[in-house]
C-alpha cells in the first residue's frame, strides 16, 4: 500500500453541506482543504431544520464545494487515492444526495469508494488530530446523539451507555426554542447561560440515581418548560436576566449529567487496563467551552489524557470522513455502485438498541 493517501471526504447528513481533502503518511494526517457550506440562514424561519430543505440545499452545493475543496488543496481527482462519503446514519435526503455525488465522481474518475458512517467520522476525529492509539475512550455528544463508546479499531466500538431519549444537542435546540432563542440553539444557550447564576433554578440530573452510563435529557427539557412557565406568570413575561440564569442552570444540569457518567464510563474503560489510557470527546455539543472544561476535570483526576479536538472539527465536517474513509481503506474495505444511504446505523450493532428498532433498524 502506498506510503500517502489522499481522499476527499463528503458530509452531508443534517444541515451542512461539506467537502474536504485528507492525507495520511508515515508522519500523520494533513487536512488540505475542508469546506463547510452551513444552512442556518435556509431554516432560521422555521425554528429547525427542515429535511427536504436542507437535502434540496445538499443536492445543489456539493459539487460546489468539491471544487472548492479540490482547488484550496491544489489537487485535482486524478491525484486522490479514493473518495468517502457519509452514508448514514442522518437525514435520508441529505445522505442520498451525498452519496450519489460520490458515486458519481467514483464512476467517473475510476477511483475507490468508501462508505463512512458519521458517528465513526466523529469517534475516529481524535486519531485525526492527535494520532490517538487504541483503545480509548469516546464521548459522542451530538444533536442527534450521545453515546459512550470504547474505541478498539476503526470499525470496532463498544457501547457503555448512551441517551435514552434526547441528545443534549437536541435539548439545548430544544431550551433555545422554548426561550425565544434563535437556532441553533447550543452556541446562543451557551452565551446566554454565561451571564446567568447556574444555580438559581435547582435543575434534576437525570438518571444519576442509577447505575451505568445510560443518560436522559427529555426530563430536564420539561423541568426547564415548568419553570419558565411560573417566571411568567410570577413577572408577566420573561425578564431578561432570569432567562440567562435558566440557560446557565440549564447547561449546568446537562454539564453535571456529563460529567458524572463520564466518571462511570472511565471506570468501566479502565478496567481493560489499556497501555494509553485517554478520553476523548467530539460532536457539536464538545464544543460548549463549560462542559468541555468539566470533562477534562474527570479525567485529570481519574489520570486519563484528555483529547478534544479543534472547535472547527466538532461540529459536522468532511475532513473526518475523508480521514474514516482511509482508516477504512487501510483495513480493505471497498464498497460498490450498491452503496446505500442509511438513515439509521448504530457503530456497536451487537448492543441492544437505545431508542428502539422499527423496519429500518435500529436507532442508536
Amino acid at each position: 500500500m502506498k506510503q500517502h493517501l489522499t481522499f476527499l471526504g463528503l458530509e452531508s447528513s443534517c444541515d451542512d453541506t461539506a467537502a474536504a481533502v485528507v492525507r495520511v503518511g508515515p508522519d500523520g494526517a494533513q487536512i488540505l482543504s475542508s469546506v463547510v457550506a452551513g444552512q442556518t440562514e435556509l431554516h432560521a424561519p422555521f425554528g429547525g431544520v427542515v429535511p427536504e430543505i436542507a437535502a434540496r440545499a445538499h443536492a445543489e452545493k456539493l459539487d460546489l464545494c468539491v471544487e472548492e475543496a479540490l482547488a484550496e488543496a491544489g489537487l485535482g481527482l486524478r491525484d486522490l487515492d479514493g473518495i468517502a462519503v457519509t452514508a448514514g446514519p442522518g437525514l435520508i435526503g441529505g445522505v442520498m444526495s451525498g452519496v450519489m455525488c460520490a458515486k458519481g465522481l467514483a464512476a467517473g474518475s475510476g477511483l475507490p469508494l468508501i462508505g463512512v458512517n458519521h458517528l465513526a467520522g466523529h469517534a475516529l476525529t481524535p486519531r485525526l488530530t492527535d494520532d490517538l492509539a487504541f483503545p480509548y475512550l469516546m464521548l459522542l455528544v451530538s444533536g442527534g446523539h450521545c453515546q459512550f463508546l470504547i474505541a478498539h479499531g476503526p470499525e470496532e466500538f463498544s457501547r457503555l451507555g448512551g441517551t435514552i431519549d434526547d441528545a443534549p444537542g437536541e435539548a439545548f435546540d430544544k431550551t433555545a426554542k422554548l426561550l425565544g432563542l434563535p437556532q441553533p440553539g447550543g452556541p446562543v444557550v451557551e452565551a446566554e447561560a454565561a451571564q446567568g447564576d447556574p444555580k438559581a433554578f435547582a435543575f434534576p440530573r437525570p438518571l444519576l440515581d442509577r447505575p451505568g452510563c445510560d443518560m436522559s435529557f427529555s426530563g430536564l427539557k420539561t423541568a426547564l418548560l415548568r419553570a419558565r412557565d411560573a417566571v411568567v406568570v410570577e413577572h408577566g413575561g420573561l425578564p431578561r436576566q432570569v432567562r440567562r440564569d435558566l440557560c446557565a442552570s440549564f447547561q449546568a444540569a446537562v454539564r453535571d449529567t456529563l460529567a458524572e457518567k463520564s466518571r462511570r464510563a472511565l471506570v468501566q474503560y479502565l478496567d481493560l487496563n489499556p497501555a494509553q489510557p485517554s478520553f476523548a470527546v467530539a460532536g457539536g455539543v464538545a464544543a460548549n467551552k463549560a462542559i468541555r472544561a468539566a470533562l477534562e476535570t474527570v479525567s485529570a483526576e481519574m489520570g486519563v489524557a484528555f483529547t478534544a479536538p479543534p472547535l472547527r472539527l466538532c461540529t459536522d465536517n468532511a475532513a473526518m470522513i475523508a480521514f474514516a474513509g482511509i482508516e477504512r481503506f487501510r483495513t480493505g474495505a471497498r464498497d460498490g455502485m450498491d452503496l446505500t444511504a442509511r438513515p439509521r446505523w448504530p457503530l456497536d450493532q451487537s448492543a441492544p438498541a437505545l431508542l428502539g428498532s422499527g423496519k429500518k433498524g435500529a436507532k442508536a
